[in-house]
């Protein structure tokens, strides 16, 4: 992934075992996305890679009797199962109520495992941690320095001002106001709920400049002020209330 503008590659390497025991690969190249997310690029990544096994592909052995999925996502690995199991009988809500992200990803993802007829693994491996892995690395470098794809998902984005990074857990609801600037917005329309990246702007607050995701639904737009409420569920953070806008 690259920022400034963002950014995103797809590094694939498929590797099997040849007639003759000896392994075999190849490094399959795609060009980039613009304005994605780095869990975007992770999906798209094992979701392209199950296409082109689909396709059988003349590199891959048309007999194989199982796929491994090896990622360096967490993100993917963790809730494969969550996807399958879980999700979709919860509406597509996590445990804690909050929505899934990429969820036409997701349903992709899961339609071309079942679509596939072999059983399909993802195992996590560390980034950067075999020759591998360095491989791919490469290549969705190459692919990102590439990205001419238009965006997956329409989210407007700001450039943040404050210096701290987005992270779930740097603002504790309590039901307090806040007067925050929106990084960016995006409408989440399964859920009926917008997602935005807010940084703290009330100088008084603990909060000052601080930077999380939350949702609302009630309308902002990216680059804007406003005086808002928070609820108290840090497990679910949203906004509740939307006092108006800042001038």
């Amino acid at each position: 992934m690259y920022s400034h503008p963002r950014k995103g590659g797809i590094g694939i390497k498929f590797v099997w075992v040849g007639d003759d025991g000896n392994e075999e690969s190849y490094d399959h190249e795609e060009i980039g996305y613009k304005g994605v997310t780095i869990q975007q690029m992770e999906l798209l990544a094992c979701i392209i890679a199950l296409r082109e096994v689909i396709k059988e592909n003349p590199m891959i052995k048309k007999n194989t009797a199982k796929i491994v999925i090896y990622t360096d996502s967490i993100y993917v690995s963790s809730n494969q199962n969550n996807a399958i199991y879980n999700w979709p009988q919860n509406k597509w809500l996590t445990k804690n109520g909050t929505p899934v992200l990429n969820i036409d990803l997701w349903k992709e993802l899961v339609k071309l495992q079942k679509k596939i007829g072999k059983r399909v693994d993802f195992k996590w491996q560390k980034g950067k941690s075999s020759a591998h892995t360095k491989a791919v690395d490469k290549l969705a470098k190459k692919s990102a320095t590439s990205a001419i794809r238009p965006s997956i998902s329409v989210k407007n984005v700001r450039r943040k001002k404050s210096k701290k990074s987005v992270s779930n857990n740097n603002l504790v609801m309590k039901g307090q106001r806040a007067i925050i600037r929106i990084t960016s917005d995006e409408y989440l329309k399964k859920h009926k709920l917008y997602k935005y990246d807010i940084e703290v702007k009330s100088k008084k607050s603990d909060y000052f400049r601080s930077e999380q995701p939350i949702f609302s639904e009630r309308l902002m737009s990216a680059g804007h002020e406003y005086m808002v409420r928070f609820n108290k569920n840090n497990k679910n953070p949203r906004i509740i209330e939307l006092y108006g806008e800042m001038k």
